[in-house]
């Protein structure tokens, strides 16, 4: 049985059997399965399908690039997540401390680890408090910030709790270890990292648009396979055009310009104090429609500060001032004495000669200090309002101290004067000061259509004090009511702020989430942009999917824009790629209906797939106006607006296809000229769709310029040597070029109000296309 002299090491090893070491354990995993975990999933899973069929169609050379593209994938991929087990990593090591503890009747130091529920330790200060106890004696002075989200430190004395991780500011104490390892606080915290988690967006959305492509490719394939049947065309006719059609559908180069327009927007980010440790955090920034942002340490400094000086009676603020630094001893490393021997540094207080020194005492509440002063004996003192009104028979500081503390502050009474005399001076607050950049960059947050919560574990005063100083408006609930839909949620502890991210989640909300401390990081691994700032504990570096490492939050909206910016140039790309699939499928099902014959061969099919994807992998750097609202992707619209634009190009590769047989080009010389007319319609396309205006309306990034160019020289070539293809005249291929510049033009008419049709509105603002933005 445990008692106050502490457990034999006997029992001490017994308990450890049953209740396990203090830490929090869990199996790494290793490096090459991590790596090897990016070859499965849905995205990987579409380039392998088309790997395998290039393979079975002994396609050798495009199998070799599909799986050169596979591989580019999982590194780039790899080396940008490879945080993704940090978190557990540093919860970890923060239980990696030693202890004192009481057993078989003499204090000892042990590893933390071993410590077993029923030691006796004993804390003091400067130490992190090892695991969850109970004091038995002695009295502390705790931050519990990172675990609580509280700013001030908390007394604690005799029967109080303590919990793992926090840090002793002052005093000393002994107690009864109450929980360890994963029972504990802390350990409770670390679980919750472990299962967080949310599901990504981007990933959905990829499948959903193959869904569309391989339906659509999959009829047509089927139409054909029963018209060949009908008319008895051989099945080895018909084998390698249903499998080349198949491909057409599959999005080779999709994730690779995903990965890549993100990979290069964090290489950006970086450089403006933004590190992304989860790309797909940069797609979802775009539509954040909600940001959770903790108070301490993220908003605030998480320092204590000189708020407001309330002197009373005949006493002068410099007399307060000047008392209150007195009664403070930097010794004892208080936070509130290390506050005020500051504030009156910087005012220039002189401080009077001090002969005696007795630090805070929780049971008188208070510390005292004997001065010398004009070789009379005096006494400041500094504590409890209440207290020093009593020794100093004071009326009247209520109303005073009600007021100050209305405003979040800490309050204090000073009194000082000759020994047995004491006069109230007045009133100090202390309180942690707003960051200096804070309501700027929630107003830019706001301004860009995100909804700004403000979470704390402070009380329901103290944050209505700083939303209000932050111009946050809304309702201000407690842990009570946190299932309303609130601006400020106070009172919360680490879960609450997991189920609220969890909560809105459920809403259909994107939500974002900022913190520094030890108590944010499940909410920062659940949401879908979790965020810690630059002074942020490494526990919450680990959980979050970008870390701002530049002090401040400007950062946050800097993250919104560049994914907005990541999210048009992405629609661009997949706009186009929906039109081209659309095009290509019809065309060469169509085709053979109508004319009995292959318009086009599957080497060339395969040539226009690459010839075109890898041009469109240039929009990851494509010039870009970002959305004013949060984006949000609707495939039923895109689809739609796809599928128009395909038709108007299906009808002017036809046009092609006539011409060139009308003309009494042979069948190869046509299919070559199909070819070409898929490519620059392709080209074309892209300069079509990226600007939601007209074409004119914006300049195309230098490297998408130069990667048409490049492309139209390389088919050209190809087209005039007969590499690949059978040979047509280079003046011919001039001539397509030039109409397929006039037939843009003309197609740019159409394009305007149809996309202007499927805006919802002028408040969604431009680039945005139906269901693509969130009001």
């Amino acid at each position: 049985m445990p008692t106050d002299k502490g457990l034999s090491e006997a029992e001490a090893q017994r308990r450890l059997q049953q209740y396990g070491p203090n830490a929090i354990i869990e199996k790494p995993q290793r490096t090459w399965w991590l790596f090897l975990r990016k070859f499965w999933d849905p995205v990987p899973w579409m380039l392998e399908i088309t790997w395998i069929l290039e393979m079975v169609l002994g396609k050798w050379v495009e199998a070799a690039i599909i799986a050169a593209l596979l591989i580019f994938n999982a590194v780039l991929g790899f080396r940008q997540e490879h945080k993704a087990q940090t978190a557990l990593d540093a919860l970890r090591k923060r239980l990696h401390i030693t202890a004192r503890v009481f057993r078989d009747g003499q204090w000892r130091s042990i590893p933390a680890r071993d410590l077993v529920p029923g030691d006796v330790a004993h804390v003091r200060v400067g130490d992190i408090v090892p695991a969850d106890m109970t004091l038995t004696e002695g009295a502390i002075l705790v931050d519990q910030s990172a675990l609580t989200g509280e700013s001030m430190p908390v007394d604690r004395g005799a029967s109080s709790a303590v919990y793992s991780a926090s840090i002793v500011r002052r005093g000393e104490a002994s107690g009864t270890i109450t929980a360890t390892g994963t029972r504990s606080y802390f350990g409770k915290t670390a679980e919750l990292v472990r299962t967080a988690g949310s599901k990504s967006h981007l990933e959905g959305l990829v499948l959903a648009i193959v869904r569309y492509l391989v339906f659509m490719d999959g009829f047509l394939v089927v139409a054909i396979v029963i018209y060949a049947a009908a008319i008895r065309m051989p099945l080895a006719e018909i084998l390698p055009f249903a499998l080349i059609l198949f491909v057409a559908s599959v999005p080779v180069a999709l994730p690779a310009t995903f990965t890549l327009a993100t990979a290069m927007a964090s290489l950006g980010l970086a450089q403006r104090g933004v590190l992304v440790t989860r790309l797909a955090a940069i797609e979802e920034a775009a539509a954040m429609s909600d940001l959770c942002s903790d108070k301490t340490g993220t908003l605030t400094q998480n320092r204590l500060s000189l708020a407001a000086t309330k002197p009373m009676g005949d006493a002068t603020t410099v007399e307060l001032l000047s008392m209150a630094a007195a009664a403070s001893d930097e010794a004892t490393q208080d936070p509130i004495d290390l506050t005020l021997l500051a504030a009156a540094r910087e005012q220039g207080v002189t401080i009077p000669q001090r002969v005696g020194f007795t630090p805070f005492d929780p049971a008188t509440k208070r510390s005292e200090a004997a001065l010398r002063i004009e070789g009379a004996l005096w006494a400041a003192m500094k504590g409890a309002p209440q207290i020093i009104a009593a020794l100093t028979k004071t009326e009247g500081w209520e109303q005073g101290a009600q007021g100050l503390a209305a405003q979040g502050a800490r309050v204090l009474a000073v009194a000082a004067g000759p020994v047995g005399t004491p006069r109230f001076l007045g009133l100090v607050a202390l309180a942690d000061p707003i960051r200096p950049d804070a309501r700027q960059a929630l107003g830019t947050l706001q301004d860009l259509g995100v909804r700004v919560r403000m979470v704390t574990g402070d009380n329901v005063i103290t944050a209505k004090t700083v939303a209000t100083t932050l111009g946050l408006t809304g309702a201000v609930c407690d842990r009570a009511d946190r299932g309303g839909d609130c601006a400020v949620y106070a009172g919360v502890f680490p879960e609450d702020k997991f189920h609220l991210v969890q909560r809105l989640q459920q809403q259909q909300k994107i939500v974002g989430m900022t913190g520094d401390g030890v108590n944010d990081a499940p909410a920062l691994k659940q949401a879908e942009v979790g965020i810690a700032v630059e002074s942020a504990t490494d526990v919450a570096k680990a959980a979050a999917s970008l870390v701002l490492t530049n002090p401040g939050l400007s950062g946050v909206g800097d993250a919104v824009e560049t994914g907005r910016r990541v999210y048009q140039r992405l629609l661009t790309y997949t706009l186009n790629k929906i039109v081209k699939t659309f095009q290509v499928a019809l065309f060469l099902s169509l085709g053979l209906l109508v004319f009995h014959s292959f318009v086009i061969t599957p080497i060339l099919v395969l040539l226009l797939l690459f010839a075109n994807d890898f041009v469109t992998m240039s929009l990851a750097r494509d010039h870009v106006r970002p959305s004013p609202t949060p984006d949000r992707w609707d495939v039923h619209a895109l689809i739609f607006a796809a599928l128009v634009v395909a038709v108007a190009w299906t009808a002017y590769i036809f046009a092609v296809y006539v011409i060139g047989r009308a003309i009494g080009l042979p069948m190869h010389a046509r299919q070559t000229l199909d070819f070409l007319g898929l490519v620059f319609s392709g080209l074309a396309n892209v300069l079509l769709v990226r600007e939601r205006g007209h074409i004119w309306h914006s300049r195309p990034g230098v490297l998408l310029l130069w990667a048409i160019s490049a492309d139209i020289v390389v088919v050209t070539l190809l087209a005039h040597y007969g590499l690949l293809m059978a040979r047509i005249p280079v003046i011919m291929t001039i001539r397509l070029l030039g109409a397929t510049v006039l037939y843009t033009l003309v197609l740019d008419q159409l394009k305007v109000p149809l996309l202007r049709h499927l805006k919802k509105g002028a408040a969604n603002g431009p680039g945005t296309i139906a269901g693509t933005s969130a009001s």
